[in-house]
């Protein structure tokens, strides 16, 4: 049984199509990455799911019916744009959040994320007392207070250090494990290929890609040479086969023409350079997402 379904569900905006005939089903029990630029249309559907937005044409299914207003005490959503009554306790807010969609006490649920996620000692502050890496764990322990069965999270991690990213990753992971599907949209591309079961990406309103990332993977094939050197490598992108150079400074990803001998390549290499390490790879997400969105896109994700 699918949680989520959407079926050739178009929006416009005037003369802006922001999101264009677009198909997707989310099993339930999964987590499923969004992924996309910038005004890519992410967004714009999360907030169609959520009945925010209404689609122009198409319709949305959530636990294998129509989506009804009903549906919205069985879904936690994190918008994109945080916000949290500062002036309250947060404790208070929590208990306040989870009643008004429950009907019944949080206190024992409440207790036990703020544990999770390690604000016991900030129960009795007030919300504008919080670092921004705090007020979103809040913010989070806010979206999933009510037991909900289908969590949608928009870019959840924005803006947190390391370690508050792993915390909530870890909750996530709980939550799954608890039977709950998990939709979010990152530009953390990392974090997708480490926790999603199915990614999907839109680009300019239009689905590109939609799999595991095995499957997303083996559509590339194994094109990439991860290398790293003693020192700095010269000399890569004249070396015949290279198609572009991916410098992540302690390592490259070399991306080579489909006729390419990586044998050949590994020969050039050693010319110039002292290699450590030489790997014959399938590309990473991150470079999928590169080669559909172009470099200039990315660089203002």
């Amino acid at each position: 049984m699918n949680a989520l379904a959407l079926n050739n569900i178009t929006k416009s905006f005037d003369s802006l199509k922001a999101v264009d005939e677009l198909s997707l089903e989310v099993p339930k029990g999964s987590i499923y990455g969004f992924i996309g630029p910038n005004g890519s249309g992410k967004t714009t559907t999360i907030r169609m799911i959520m009945n925010i937005f209404y689609p122009d044409s198409g319709d949305i299914e959530v636990f294998g019916e129509p989506r009804q207003k009903s549906h919205s005490d069985r879904i936690g959503y994190l918008p994109e744009e945080r916000g949290l009554y500062k002036k309250m306790k947060i404790r208070e807010l929590l208990r306040f959040y989870g009643e008004l969609k429950t009907g019944h006490s949080v206190t024992n649920e409440v207790d036990s994320w703020l544990k999770k996620l390690e604000l016991s000692d900030w129960g009795s502050k007030k919300v504008e007392a919080l670092s921004k890496g705090m007020s979103q764990k809040v913010q989070f322990i806010a979206t999933v207070i009510s037991d909900p069965d289908l969590v949608i999270l928009d870019e959840p991690f924005s803006g947190l250090d390391p370690v508050n990213t792993n915390v909530l990753l870890e909750s996530m992971l709980e939550l799954q494990k608890s039977g709950k599907t998990i939709i979010f949209s990152t530009h953390d591309m990392a974090t997708a290929e480490k926790v999603c079961d199915y990614i999907f990406m839109i680009h300019k309103g239009k689905k590109v890609l939609d799999g595991t990332l095995q499957e997303i993977q083996d559509k590339y094939g194994s094109d990439t040479i991860r290398i790293r050197c003693e020192k700095k490598p010269d000399g890569i992108e004249r070396i015949a086969g290279v198609d572009h150079v991916h410098d992540f400074g302690q390592s490259q990803e070399v991306r080579i023409s489909p006729d390419a001998n990586p044998q050949e390549i590994l020969k050039e290499l050693m010319k110039d350079n002292e290699l450590m390490s030489f790997e014959l790879m399938k590309p990473s997400l991150h470079d999928i997402f590169v080669r559909i969105a172009g470099a200039k896109e990315v660089d203002n994700v």
